[in-house]
């Protein structure tokens, strides 16, 4: 497991770094306003996407060894087609947007959405290096689409976004199709295919009403403020926000090989030592990237991003403590998930909207995108204390066996030296931990 999770880490800093690349091509030459536009857009994606999953999302992974993938990825695909026109209709009402916005909201969303319900099935298939090298691929189209465009076509309006999402997200579509047609499932529609379709909604409604309540602690903030202030403040808003969550590809890196190995484990008590080594060495190196990040100033932020964006340093500060919470809720989202314990993640979540609506709505007027930080933070703060409370509870866990020490700073250490090297394997590590704890 520590291999594949250093691979996962090692993938997503690639597409995290690929992500910042985004946001800063987008901000040094659209400026905040287009950034702002950017953003929102992207939140409209995020929020159809999260409705697409109610049918698909996690339960294709739990599902996929045990079914017939074609007769998940059809139920999947028609609900995805469903959603995305929905939904974009929708938001065409709700937010007065264009017409054409609306269709290249509904042409992105689409292809989007097929390539992460192929996505999730290879991934269920423990085709884990080739989830992650899609995911790579589809960033890293996005961004060397975006560079060529405002560099050598010198085309620097907001509808580039669009055209490099088609491509970036179709390609990686095909190919994940042409995979799919690899692996020795039939093609086949056979009577289980209604049976399938139910069976997906019933796994995915549970697992997925807290990624739908995740979302909106994660980005109300936005439409309040674009409904509050203007798109330039959404803009500085959402480049704080990208350099902050930045840091939860730790957690989310660990949490991925996690959720694998619980749906697969025939006993899933021998996953809670791997659970909390993840919680204390995710709370150690997030806790130093975001301090890191803490003491970059301002005048450091508007030099790599523009003028503008040097607004975005408090932002950095009042969701730092919120960042670091949320970075162990990942993980802890990801075991109870794993576990079938949806209900758990749902609460910790609802608790989080409880601060995050009313946070917003007090917050945000007068004090603009740092009263947007400051809800967020304690939303993440409240749901993390939440999750934490369960996990301790449901293993009888001490607060001190969650906290770092010298081992997990060992471990690091051991683990950096295994990659290195490339000789040892990955049950080495643990013996070279022990080793250097003696030699202390």
């Amino acid at each position: 497991m520590l291999k594949r999770v250093f691979q996962n880490m090692v993938t997503r800093l690639a597409t995290a770094g690929g992500s910042f690349g985004i946001v800063w091509l987008t901000a040094r030459y659209l400026g905040a306003a287009g950034r702002g536009a950017v953003s929102l857009f992207v939140t409209d994606c995020a929020l159809l996407l999260l409705f697409v999953g109610l049918v698909g999302g996690v339960s294709l992974m739990y599902l996929a060894p045990r079914r017939n993938v074609w007769n998940l990825l059809i139920p999947a695909y028609m609900w995805a087609t469903m959603v995305c026109t929905v939904g974009a209709a929708g938001i065409w009402v709700w937010r007065a947007v264009s017409f054409s916005y609306v269709g290249h909201l509904l042409g992105v969303c689409l292809l989007q959405a097929f390539f992460l319900i192929n996505a999730g099935l290879l991934l269920g298939r423990r085709q884990e290096r080739t989830y992650n090298s899609l995911l790579l691929l589809a960033t890293g189209l996005q961004g060397g689409l975006l560079l060529l465009a405002f560099t050598l076509g010198h085309w620097h309006e907001v509808e580039v976004y669009y055209y490099a999402a088609y491509l970036a997200q179709g390609i990686p579509f095909l190919l994940s199709l042409g995979l799919l047609y690899r692996l020795p499932d039939r093609w086949q529609l056979s009577h289980r295919l209604r049976a399938s379709a139910r069976e997906l909604a019933r796994h995915s409604r549970a697992a997925h009403l807290s990624n739908i309540l995740s979302f909106v602690n994660f980005r109300l903030s936005y439409y309040f403020v674009a409904y509050y202030a203007d798109a330039h403040a959404v803009g500085v808003l959402s480049v704080g926000v990208a350099l902050t969550e930045a840091v939860w590809v730790i957690s989310r890196s660990a949490s991925q090989s996690q959720y694998v190995d619980l749906i697969y484990a025939a006993d899933k008590r021998s996953q809670l030592a791997p659970t909390l080594r993840g919680i204390r060495l995710t709370l150690l190196s997030t806790t130093v990237i975001v301090l890191g990040l803490c003491l970059v100033p301002a005048s450091t932020l508007a030099g790599v991003f523009g003028t503008d964006f040097g607004e975005a340093r408090p932002v950095i500060l009042l969701l730092a403590p919120g960042v670091i919470a949320m970075a162990v809720s990942i993980i802890l989202n990801s075991y109870f998930a794993g576990l079938g314990r949806y209900q758990i993640n749902t609460a910790a979540a609802i608790f989080g909207l409880c601060v995050t609506v009313p946070g917003c709505w007090l917050l945000i007027p007068p004090w603009g995108i740092e009263g947007a930080a400051a809800a967020a933070a304690l939303s993440y703060l409240v749901s993390a204390a939440y999750l934490l409370r369960a996990f301790r509870r449901a293993n009888s866990i001490q607060l001190s066996e969650l906290l770092p020490g010298k081992a997990e700073l060992y471990y690091l250490v051991a683990l950096l030296r295994w990659q290195k090297s490339k000789a040892e394997p990955a049950r080495q590590v643990e013996a070279a931990v022990k080793q250097l704890i003696q030699q202390e």
